[in-house]
């Protein structure tokens, strides 16, 4: 470690000392740089690890490496058309949006790289993603929410649970993630308001509705006396939504549980957390919502993110047209 140390404080070529760092130190590296200053999300980064490592094998397989040398792989001399030698091989087997990630991972690394003086260039700087073909989010129609929100037992503490869950994720449209991190001192009940923390832990207050509110505070008070038992407090943050131990409720927990009451109202949609995302906005552009306004409620950077929802709503437009237009 001491010998890495100096190599990248000395004035040899790039080249020479990349062959002597372990790749594995190299993708940590970036990582924590990753989670640390640009603040990327545990989700995003358990990707990039895989795309890291699946570049890494395909460097292995083409080179013929053997095992013991596969750590120290030299990346001095990767070259734009080996990196469109492995976008190549990714077609036919991965579907454009990961092929995306993949090149984007790998542009952000090279750069981490570049930038730290670790190889000199990015070879994937001028390397274009593949064009992704138009995403229509999945959602549900206003009576099948209705049905899924009758899905949970109003009698025990985890059924009510279940629905303030339904109800939150449906009233803020916030992410899953987002969700699960919510704390106790997050919900301002008289304002009606939400305190999320977003995306590069971007922090933003979505507004709340009265029915999410009451399931909330019904929640809450029955699982009082587990609360108490288990002492949740973590890292002296008391969780909001936490499992029959005590503890606080992970992204796969909340996966299970929409599919649970989605099976059992007999919705026929393959429906997750982020499809009651898609249905909060497109219900909310069909009642009439801007789409700026929407964007800030989501936490989208771009407008153009929140657009896609626009193709959605067109059918509730023509719906609206044939009804209404005498030249129909």
């Amino acid at each position: 470690m001491l010998f890495l140390f100096f190599c990248l404080n000395c004035n040899r070529k790039p080249e020479y000392y990349v062959k002597l760092m372990p790749l594995a130190d190299l993708f940590e590296r970036f990582i924590d740089y990753m989670r640390n200053q640009r603040g990327y999300s545990a989700h995003t980064l358990r990707n990039y690890r895989v795309d890291l490592r699946h570049f890494h094998d395909f460097l292995a397989g083409i080179r013929d490496i053997r095992e013991e040398d596969k750590a120290y792989m030299e990346l001095g001399d990767v070259s734009p058309i080996l990196v469109r030698d492995y976008m190549g091989s990714l077609f036919g087997s991965y579907n454009r949006r990961t092929i995306a990630r993949r090149i984007s991972c790998l542009r952000s690394f090279f750069n981490f790289l570049d930038k730290n003086d670790i190889i000199g260039g990015n070879p994937v700087a001028d390397i274009s993603t593949p064009k992704q073909g138009k995403y229509i989010p999945s959602y549900l129609p206003v009576d099948e929410m209705f049905r899924l929100l009758e899905g949970p037992d109003r009698e025990t503490p985890l059924g009510l649970r279940d629905l303030a869950i339904i109800e939150v994720l449906y009233s803020c449209g916030i992410r899953v993630a987002e969700l699960v991190g919510l704390n106790m001192n997050d919900i301002d009940f008289a304002g009606r308001l939400v305190k999320v923390l977003g995306k590069g832990n971007k922090e933003r207050i979505v507004p709340i509705g009265r029915k999410a509110l009451d399931a909330v505070g019904n929640y809450t008070a029955a699982a009082a006396p587990l609360r108490k038992k288990a002492g949740a407090v973590q890292g002296g943050k008391v969780p909001l939504f936490i499992n029959n131990r005590g503890g606080r409720l992970t992204t796969r927990s909340v996966g299970a549980i929409i599919k649970k009451y989605a099976l059992k109202c007999g919705l026929l949609t393959d429906i997750s957390p982020h499809s009651l995302r898609h249905t909060f906005a497109t219900h909310l552009l069909d009642g009439g919502a801007d789409l700026r306004s929407v964007q800030e409620m989501l936490g989208h950077v771009s407008l153009s993110t929140t657009q896609k929802y626009t193709h959605v709503s067109m059918d509730r437009l023509m719906e609206v047209y044939d009804k209404a237009h005498p030249r129909r």
